[in-house]
């Protein structure tokens, strides 16, 4: 079975994931498609990239780990990873690029998906090999990294969220 991350825009995103999801060819790991989701401005400052591809994922990996002084994968094995990048000169790439990695967290939940959001990738594409990376790939060296995904089917059984701690929500 050959596992697919289907990306699409809203439009076209139904009735071809239908077809993909009924077709017992493909296991849809995941689903990229552009909601609504804000942005400073209404600028759409982010990029979402899907590292999908075995080498890329690699490098991608131990860009990350070295960056933690660490040989492990800070993806834990997941088969894709999504990276938000944002154009550096917004002045809300970050707020911009947490709402994306959000959204994109929740919709895999949804899904029946395992994410974990991952650090590191503004150091990853601030450093040159990062910039050879955008360059390899197409895109603008004003990218900054903002977080990334690991997204994948849970190895285990998903717990419950932690109890909000007192004080987390104040009413004035």
């Amino acid at each position: 079975m050959l596992k697919l991350v289907f990306a699409g825009p809203p439009d076209v995103a139904v009735p071809s994931l239908k077809a993909f999801a009924a077709d017992p060819r493909f296991d849809v790991v995941g689903v990229i498609t552009r909601p609504d989701a804000p942005t400073g401005r209404g600028r759409q400052s982010p990029t979402i990239i899907a590292v999908t591809s075995e080498g890329y994922r690699q490098k991608i990996s131990e860009l990350n780990a070295a960056v933690l002084g660490s040989d492990s994968d800070p993806y834990y094995g997941a088969p894709v990873i999504i990276l938000v990048l944002a154009d550096g000169t917004a002045n809300t790439f970050v707020e911009d690029g947490s709402c994306v990695l959000e959204n994109m967290m929740l919709a895999a939940a949804s899904l029946g998906l395992g994410s974990v959001w991952v650090h590191r990738e503004r150091e990853i594409f601030d450093s040159e090999e990062g910039k050879a990376l955008l360059q390899a790939w197409g895109l603008p060296e004003t990218l900054r990294g903002v977080g990334s995904i690991a997204l994948g089917y849970p190895a285990g059984a998903i717990h419950e969220a932690a109890k909000r701690k007192d004080g987390y929500i104040v009413r004035v």
